[in-house]
């Protein structure tokens, strides 16, 4: 049985949490296409804490197809993060993930993210502070240590557990690598092989059915995190759990979809469209005349003006056999302020 604290997922395919991406309308699409959980973007504890409107933002869910709601928050002090919490169950939500893997300096310098590796104590300190001040179930997303001098998730894990945490996914890079080079999928494993009881979330490099059926067999870990090979590609989750590929057409709708929904949430017109241009691209990916598609849609201003370019683009684009196996980039520093 696939379980995280007291929630039954019904699958192992998890969206893993990437700022500026798994907003509200990302989320509700992977969750409908398959995905069983889907943690929020990182949030910040102190902005939480203080109530800061633009902050307050990101917990906005759909509740309806969100179950369970799942709120990713960082921060580098255990009271501050059991406030925050606090702040996210009375919003809805009902499990806290706390990230522990971000390399970004922004965060890293404040003791949060990947930060927390470097002080075990803490980090255990936090998970105990949120299960007391909400009750709620606790995840954790660590990486495999700050550089490869210092690999300690083994202990990282041991301390998280006897805190209470109720699943942990482990990114198997270290901070010093941030996401370059391989992922090693063997720290994975032993993971999960010291751990036998705590689930455990595989996470890196998954960008096709074959790998996250492969990270599962070779892994031996309960649950699979997909990240970046998700970009413009929320269909992997139906065909993880046995559907079809999109179709041109079926791609199309849903990209329309997105785009309407993304400048509902964002509420500014002109934001929205520049926000939702990463997007475009990754959707754009591996199809014949991306490039000249990524270029017109840096131009547009309008959402009226985006539909009329993607009906003409997506509706009968094919995909392009010469198209390099490049990885889509990401900003994780896209909501850190």
């Amino acid at each position: 049985m696939l379980k995280l604290g007291p929630y039954t997922l019904p699958n192992p395919y998890i969206l893993a949490p990437m700022a500026g991406v798994s907003e509200r309308p990302f989320r509700v699409i992977a969750f409908r296409l398959g995905a069983a959980l889907c943690p929020t973007e990182l949030v910040s504890a102190q902005g939480l804490m203080r109530q800061n409107q633009r902050t307050l933002k990101y917990l906005r869910y759909d509740a309806q197809v969100e179950k369970p709601y799942s709120l990713q928050i960082f921060g580098g002090e255990p009271e501050a993060m059991a406030q925050a919490a606090q702040v996210g169950k009375a919003a809805g939500a009902q499990l806290i993930d706390i990230n522990m893997g971000c390399p970004v300096k922004k965060v890293v310098r404040n003791g949060a993210g990947s930060g927390l590796l470097c002080d075990v104590p803490r980090a255990a300190a936090i998970v105990q502070a949120i299960r007391d001040a909400t009750g709620l179930p606790v995840t954790c997303k660590i990486r495999s240590g700050w550089d490869a001098r210092t690999l300690n998730y083994l202990k990282v894990a041991e301390a998280l557990q006897e805190a209470g945490c109720a699943g942990l996914a482990l990114h198997p890079r270290t901070r010093e690598q941030g996401y370059s080079g391989q992922a090693n999928w063997a720290h994975i494993a032993d993971l999960k092989r010291h751990f036998p009881e705590l689930p455990i979330i595989g996470n890196g490099d998954v960008k096709t059915v074959a790998d996250a059926h492969r990270m599962l067999d070779v892994t031996g870990c309960d649950f699979v995190m997909i990240g970046r090979g998700a970009l413009g590609n929320p269909w992997l989750f139906r065909e993880l759990v046995g559907g079809p590929p999109a179709t041109p057409e079926e791609r199309c709708e849903l990209v329309l979809e997105h785009a309407r929904a993304h400048a509902e949430f964002v509420g500014d017109g002109l934001s929205a469209v520049r926000s939702f241009r990463r997007h475009l691209a990754w959707y754009a990916h591996g199809l014949k005349g991306a490039a000249h598609f990524r270029s017109e849609v840096n131009g547009l201003d309008s959402p009226e003006v985006v539909e009329d370019s993607v009906r003409r683009f997506f509706a009968g684009a094919d995909t392009d056999p010469t198209a390099p196996l490049e990885e889509p980039e990401v900003d994780y520093r896209a909501a850190l302020g």
